[in-house]
């Protein structure tokens, strides 16, 4: 048993450079894990910025000096930014207040409907179950009332925190941008010489994590924008918090679809009871992701996202267990990451483990 092990450590582990690739990313994971908190400014910075670095290069490839290009991008970015925060934020903030405010109203509602149940079937339920289903549902709105009101306690407390972070990021975006070769040459001082695996994983990943990225903000914002125009044609309350929650549903693959179909289709019965109007809104959000995940998704990333369908799954349930919603958000990319990793590591194999890997340029920040 012990010279399997020996030979297995031999095959897998025998170039420095895996070794030196998997230091890498077990200190950069364990520094999420326990420092991730801490550092989520710090992270938030570094991947707007990278995203923002393409827009940079788009404009040095036009005979943009970096300088003036990076001012414009900043520029651009603060705009959409404060465009948000004025304009989209509060009309969420006020449908949010209008949704809690129509709760009671709901369940009461609901808690009528499910009383006549009985009487249409009572074969199939009874009143007693009924009443233990309004007293659960009840606790729970009860609990997520309760819940929400902490939230907005522990919100007010952190609001100092909130608006350094809104003056921290923008300012270490900049500074990101325009100090991007000081900031990669410190931390290249840091790592080791012999990283020519590491190198290739980061070519590989850099490419298709921009390409996703940017791809699924343009998803987010066409899936929005079109669920914004369905609802208001069909004259559904909430429409620009349904939207909003439709877009952000393409976040996380399969899970967001199930999830934000219930806040859409309990609206539309709240709205219009068991009528055609509800039917057509959930047949038209239906539609809405078929075309998503049918014609829209694979043309913006079908280049990028070459995982199987139960590999993303997984890969949602692991990052999203370790990380939270930032894990759910990330989880493809991260899963990419492991895939690029596993490419990368079993391609070595086929070489001399004592030969460097061919040394590759560095990809942007």
């Amino acid at each position: 048993m012990n010279q399997i092990f020996r030979e297995w450590i031999k095959r897998y582990f025998s170039n420095p450079q895996v070794l030196i690739l998997w230091f890498l990313l077990i200190v950069g994971f364990l520094l999420i894990l326990f420092l991730g908190q801490m550092l989520a400014p710090v992270l938030t910075a570094v991947i707007i910025a990278y995203l923002l670095e393409g827009l940079v290069q788009v404009l040095e490839q036009h005979r943009v000096p970096r300088r003036a290009a990076v001012l414009l991008v900043f520029l651009f970015f603060m705009v959409s930014f404060m465009a948000l925060i004025v304009i989209l934020l509060p009309l969420v903030s006020r449908q949010v207040g209008q949704l809690l405010q129509q709760l009671p109203e709901m369940f009461a509602k609901g808690q009528s409907l499910l009383i006549q149940l009985p009487e249409k079937y009572p074969d199939l339920i009874t009143t007693g179950q009924i009443n233990q289903i309004t007293t659960s549902l009840s606790a729970q709105i009860t609990g997520f009332a309760r819940g929400l009101l902490s939230y907005s306690m522990a919100s007010v407390r952190g609001l100092i925190a909130v608006i350094i972070y809104l003056v921290l990021v923008p300012l270490m975006i900049f500074f990101f941008l325009k100090d991007k070769r000081k900031i990669m040459d410190w931390v290249k001082g840091f790592l080791p010489d012999d990283r020519g695996l590491a190198r290739e994983v980061w070519i590989e990943v850099n490419q298709q994590f921009a390409n996703y990225v940017r791809g699924k903000m343009m998803e987010i914002l066409i899936i929005g924008v079109l669920a914004y125009i369905v609802f208001v044609f069909m004259g559904l309350e909430f429409a620009v918090l349904l939207a909003l929650l439709t877009g952000l549903s393409v976040l996380v693959p399969y899970i967001g679809v199930t999830v934000v179909f219930l806040p859409v289709a309990l609206v539309a019965f709240f709205q219009w009871g068991p009528t055609a109007d509800t039917l057509w809104v959930i047949a038209a959000y239906g539609i809405i992701q078929i075309f998503d995940g049918n014609l829209l998704a694979p043309l913006l990333l079908s280049r990028v996202v070459n995982l199987h369908p139960v590999a993303i799954i997984v890969a949602v349930l692991i990052f999203g267990g370790f990380y939270g919603v930032v894990g759910l958000l990330f989880a493809i990319p991260l899963a990419t990451l492991c895939q690029a990793v596993l490419n990368v590591w079993m391609g070595s194999l086929q070489k001399d483990p004592l030969q460097p890997a061919p040394d590759a340029p560095d990809a942007g920040a």
